[in-house]
């Protein structure tokens, strides 16, 4: 059947300079086999000449993300900038050389013990992976679950396959979209593309966060030097004449659906017609990080004061950070109807979203959502001056909270049955799967002893939840940071039915058949900790937004992942503890 309407979008903007696109992708092309050949040894020489650069240009970054955001660098906002500029940077390269460096010694790229089937499925420990990981976030842990039907055996040989036998199975140019939110969702995509794919990339910074382009060009110099990186500026008719590019190989895209959407379908009275007869404007190896509607979904049980406040400050820390502006960002809170502890927990939240400084929403379009938020709910709290707000209690499964991604400062509510956790752990499942749209990420709160005591309900509920990660204890968005960690929407999505998106990035291991990634963390800090049956040596994380030192403490450790050190370690435990 011959394609309804255009095979192929046409660029009519006047204005569109041409030139300079196509000639970083024509120095790509040139230099491209020259990515592919390089050796193992010169990878890694690389990254470990590219850690002191992001160490150098931490500060820039960090500043710039701030400003930009409306605050000054040594803002308590500014630790958020940090974590996902440069620290999240430098702890992807350090994964990435944690692995090849295994692979340079001989040695296989996942260490003994780490892969092992159970209960017919193979799972795989990721983290923690280096000494250093077992200090600095003592108690968290990562597991990937690998796809029905795959051996434990089979994920050993085909780890890091493209270093080993397998080989680069695309080698050519990659066009990454860059994401206008995070900082480092750019710099990562292109690590992914690099190291895993085997692609030279030229990099189209989203026109929100353009204003880091230098800072990347200064950490990436050398690539750049190569020919084998370029980054280029530009919006969505640049965006469109690249994606079509003849030069062009493969895309990655962190965005919205209608971003991909709009790629392939178009967006003309045709496009309709193309997504059903299947015949896509771009038909292009395509990976993509589209977001969703992310649920925190909280478990009953047996919490102290002391619980109730710390996990306030955990949900309103995966609401605020970046004022919500986070692909990953919860959205609806999950609670008990009947537990006498929902009241208690959503007071807690009340008071910690008081007393935050102010912020602005600043990403585009996020007054409008929260207008249509408002709408709706006429009556939801309104709980600072700026776009903070709690709708309490949400009935309405067509709710727009349900049913679209704010992208801002907004969380609803949502209470469901069970008189039991495990009763209620089968209607969270359910009606995280079935009603809220998206696969990326979700976020169960539990309490050890509630989990021990409900253990196969849990663990079914873990199964079942379909998402690319679940923190348990952990906001998921912890599971892109680690590096380690696979970073995607659940496996199933179709170019038709985009949903979250389709492939995973990060994933230092390379690994194949991924399912899901599983990130624990301590129920409660240290020392209290010992009290839960989750005794760890984590205080409070630094990323938490009620942190009284989290900038200071994610300053260190960007410096010490840049270059580890045991006398760099005593100074961030210091800091941390006075959290």
């Amino acid at each position: 059947m011959p394609p309804p309407g255009p095979s192929r979008r046409t660029v009519t903007s006047p204005t569109l300079d041409t030139i300079g696109l196509d000639r970083a992708l024509n120095e790509l092309r040139h230099n491209a086999r020259s990515w592919t050949a390089a050796s193992l040894a010169e990878r890694i020489g690389l990254l470990e000449r590219l850690l002191p650069r992001i160490r150098d240009t931490a500060a820039d970054l960090a500043g710039a993300g701030a400003r930009a955001k409306g605050y000054e660098p040594d803002s308590p906002w500014a630790a958020e900038d940090w974590t996902g500029g440069p620290w999240a940077l430098a702890q992807h390269v350090s994964a990435r050389l944690h692995v090849l460096r295994r692979l340079a010694a001989g040695r296989a790229p996942l260490p003994e013990g780490a892969v092992r089937e159970r209960d017919g499925r193979t799972r795989v420990t990721v983290f923690p992976a280096a000494a250093f990981d077992r200090l600095l976030l003592n108690g968290y842990s990562a597991e990937v679950r690998i796809r029905a039907g795959v051996s434990a055996d089979q994920v050993r040989r085909r780890a890091a396959a493209p270093y080993r036998r397998r080989g680069v199975q695309h080698p050519g140019v990659a066009l990454v979209l860059g994401a206008g939110n995070v900082a480092s969702l750019t710099a990562t995509d292109i690590l992914h593309k690099l190291y895993a794919e085997g692609q030279a990339v030229l990099a189209k910074m989203n026109p929100v966060n353009a204003y880091l382009r230098p800072h990347f060009e200064r950490i990436f110099a050398e690539f750049i030097e190569r020919g084998w990186v370029r980054f280029v500026d530009g919006g969505p008719a640049e965006g469109a004449y690249l994606t079509a590019h003849d030069d062009v190989d493969s895309l990655h895209v962190t965005g919205s659906d209608r971003t991909h959407d709009a790629i392939v379908w178009g967006t003309d009275e045709h496009a309709e017609r193309r997504r059903a007869a299947d015949t896509p404007l771009v038909d292009k190896p395509f990976t993509s990080e589209l977001g969703g509607v992310s649920p925190c979904v909280v478990v009953p049980g047996p919490w102290s004061r002391a619980d109730f406040r710390y996990q306030a400050e955990h949900i309103v820390t995966s609401k605020m950070n970046n004022s919500g502006h986070n692909c990953i960002a919860s959205q609806v809170l999950v609670v008990p109807r009947t537990w006498d502890g929902t009241e208690r927990l959503l007071e807690e939240i009340r008071r910690v979203l008081h007393a935050l400084p102010s912020r602005t929403d600043y990403y585009p379009g996020a007054d409008r959502r929260l207008g249509a938020v408002l709408a709706a709910h006429p009556r939801a709290e309104r709980l600072a001056g700026d776009g903070r707000i709690l709708v309490p209690d949400i009935t309405d499964h067509d709710d727009p909270l349900l049913t679209e991604e704010v992208f801002a400062s907004a969380l609803g509510v949502v209470r469901l049955p069970g008189e039991t956790p495990a009763q209620f752990l089968r209607h969270a499942t359910d009606f995280c799967n079935d009603v809220l749209p998206g696969t990326l990420g979700a976020t169960v709160i539990v309490h050890p002893r509630t989990e021990r005591a409900h253990s196969e309900a849990f663990a079914s509920a873990l199964d079942e939840l379909r998402y690319g990660t679940i923190g348990v204890n952990s906001w998921s968005a912890v599971g892109f940071l680690l590096g380690y960690t696979p970073w995607g929407a659940h496996p199933g999505h179709t170019r038709q039915a985009i949903g979250s998106g389709t492939g995973f990035v990060n994933n230092a291991f390379m690994l194949t058949d991924v399912e899901k990634t599983v990130v624990r963390a301590p129920f409660a800090p240290a020392p209290r900790g010992l009290l839960t049956g989750s005794p760890s040596l984590s205080p409070k994380p630094p990323y938490y937004v009620t942190s009284r030192t989290g900038l200071t403490t994610v300053e260190r450790v960007t410096r010490f992942t840049t270059q580890p050190h045991w006398a760099r370690l005593p100074p961030i435990l210091s800091s941390a503890l006075r959290a």
